[in-house]
Formats: structure tokens, sequence, C-alpha cells
């Protein structure tokens, strides 16, 4: 239902450009909005009039308007001023029942892409109501999901929106305090650097106008409006593997989590065992922080001692002794290329298997 706030902001502008008194009712004769000479009239006034089949009435020198919402006449418009009332009166009449039946549509289309997400609705159903409030069904689009660190007093939502103001076809509401959620609408040949470019706006939108700090993560692109719900299921995965393997990424997408995507979807016994099988009682916490930057450098620099020892700036020999170190406490030689990628994937189980443990 529209709000009486908009009814009377709608009503005051109107009377300083006109100069004509205003006030609504609803349909129950109670007063919603007045501006600030005009007078009351009677409540039983109000109501014979809107039971009535008139569309307007003249009464003690004021003009009365049914205002409808679809069918149904659920408010009363009185106005009263100069010669110019009756068509005054009218335009504001239009201009209230625009402003009722937007606010119904966009409702409507809140509700129905909300249920979308959470895959509440029948494909049937997903069609004929896209279908009655004019949007597309075959569109390229993706899900965006940001996650903020705080929850302030910021209108996170609203600072989106206006964001994306000039995208026609794109949504955007908050799951909660902390997570918003972004239906991207894509024009043909977006692929995913054009998802990249929006991730990386949405993030320096953040830092700059919020002074705050996001994770984004988004879905695969789908075709067809029934797809959805799935982009959304992605993009939350996508941020939930992304805090667990990629801490230091602010942007996270479906598509490239690799490995770390298997990994999340394995029974936790299973990474316990083959974590135990790797390290026995040697766990990576209880290996040197130093050693573990180290090697984590090391891998970065795909396994090349010269440019892993520069970057650290450290002697080639020191990184050897502290490879070699490593060595001795996992049976692990990460020189050789099946026993890095043995200890790199070993790593993030173990990061998998804590974050678990944590949740229970």
């Amino acid at each position: 239902m529209i709000s009486n706030q908009i009814i009377y902001n709608c009503i005051k502008e109107a009377n300083e450009i006109s100069k004509v008194e205003f006030t609504v009712s609803d349909s129950i004769g109670n007063c919603i909005a007045q501006t600030e000479k005009a007078e009351l009239i009677n409540k039983r006034t109000i109501l014979e009039f809107l039971q009535s089949e008139a569309q307007t009435q003249e009464v003690e020198g004021a003009f009365l308007f049914k205002v409808f919402e679809g069918k149904q006449a659920n408010y009363a418009l009185v106005a009263k001023g100069n010669e110019d009332t009756f068509l005054v009166g009218k335009l504001i009449v239009s201009q209230l029942q625009s402003l009722i039946k937007a606010y119904k549509e966009k409702v409507d289309r809140n509700s129905f892409y909300q249920n979308l997400l959470l895959d509440n609705l029948l494909l049937v159903d997903i069609y004929n109501r896209a279908q009655k409030l004019h949007i597309e069904v075959v569109q390229p689009r993706c899900v965006f999901v940001i996650e903020t660190d705080t929850e302030g007093d910021i209108n996170y939502t609203e600072m989106v929106r206006e964001l994306l103001f000039s995208q026609k076809g794109d949504f955007v509401t908050s799951v909660d305090e902390k997570h918003i959620v972004v239906i991207k609408r894509l024009e043909d040949g977006d692929g995913y650097e054009a998802l990249d470019e929006t991730a990386n706006v949405l993030v320096d939108m953040f830092n700059s106008e919020a002074m705050t700090n996001v994770r984004v993560a988004y879905g695969s692109i789908v075709n067809e409006i029934k797809g959805i719900s799935k982009s959304y299921k992605e993009a939350n995965m996508a941020l939930e593997v992304g805090k667990i393997f990629y801490e230091q990424k602010n942007i996270i997408s479906y598509v490239t989590l690799g490995i770390g995507r298997l990994i999340y979807q394995l029974p936790v016994n299973l990474c316990q065992m083959f974590v135990n099988e790797i390290f026995g009682e040697n766990l990576p916490e209880e290996i040197d922080d130093e050693i573990l930057y180290t090697v984590n450098k090391f891998f970065d620099n795909s396994l090349n001692v010269s440019e892993t020892s520069r970057q650290l700036f450290i002697h080639r020999n020191t990184l050897v002794y502290r490879i070699e170190k490593l060595q001795k406490a996992t049976g692990l030689d990460v020189r050789v290329f099946d026993d890095a990628l043995t200890f790199k994937i070993a790593l993030m189980v173990v990061n998998y298997v804590r974050h678990m443990n944590d949740r229970q």
C-alpha cells in the first residue's frame, strides 16, 4: 500500500503550484493527508460519496474526486480553492493513481524477485508473473551478493540502487543488515569481464563513499529468468568458499573457484582423514609461520626459487633451507611438482576442516 507520506508530498507540491487546498481520505473516511489550510469534510459525506456511483461531486464549495486503486475507489480527494479547482483536482487524481500503480508494481516486482531468488515459485508461475510484470523472460543475467563488514547507519542498499539506477532491468534488494543482492541484466556480448568490472565498481564505491570493506561474489551467467535462483545459490557458495580458501580476495567468481569448490563439497570426515594421512601429528598451524609464508610465496611464483628469494629479499640458500625444513616436518619436498600440489591441496583442506569445525 502506498504510504501516506507519498500522498502528502504529492498534494503539498500541487498546493504550492496551484494554491488549491487538498485533503485525502481513505476508504473508511479517515483523513490521511491534508494541506495546511484545508478544511475537513464530514466523514459521513466522504463515505457516502465513495459508496455512490458518482466519479466527482461538489459539496460545500469543494470538489470531491474518487481515486482508484485498480477498479476499487480506495481514496477520496477533496479540492477547494479557485476557479481552476476542478481541473487541478482531476490532474491530481491522475497523478495519485499513477503513483499508486507504480508503487504497487514495484512491490509486486520485489515480491516476485525475492521469491524467485529463494526458489519459492513453480516454473509456470515464474513465466506467468514475469509476463504480467513486463519482465523479460529470455535475457542474460547474473546474481551478485555483496557482504559488508559493518551494519552501520548508512543505507547500503540505496547506495547500490543509485549506482545502478541507469541500468534498466537491474534489481537490488537486501537479504539482511550485511548482505545485498543484485540481479544484473547483461547486454548481448557481455561476459565475465563485464561482471568483473561491475564487481570492481561496487567495491570501489563502498571503499570511497561508505568507507567500508565489502566482499562481492557472483554466480554464473544465466540466459532465462528461471535460472536466477541457480545463479544466486552459486554466488552464495562463492562467498562462502572465498572466505575459506581465498581470504585475501574481495571479489570472488563462482566460475573461478577451482579446486576450492570441489573441496567445499567433500564430507568433513573424509577431509580429516586426508589431513591426517598427509601431516600426521604435524598440522600446518604448528609449522613455523615464516616457513608457511615462504612456501605460499613460492607457490605464487610457480616454484621459481630465484624469483621467490628476490621478492622475499632473502638469499637463495635461505629459501632452500626453509623448504628443506618443511620437508623434514612433513615429508613433502615442495620443489617437486607432485609434492607441491599435495601440500597446496592439503593446506586448503585444513582450512576447510577448521572452518566447518568452527561453525559447529
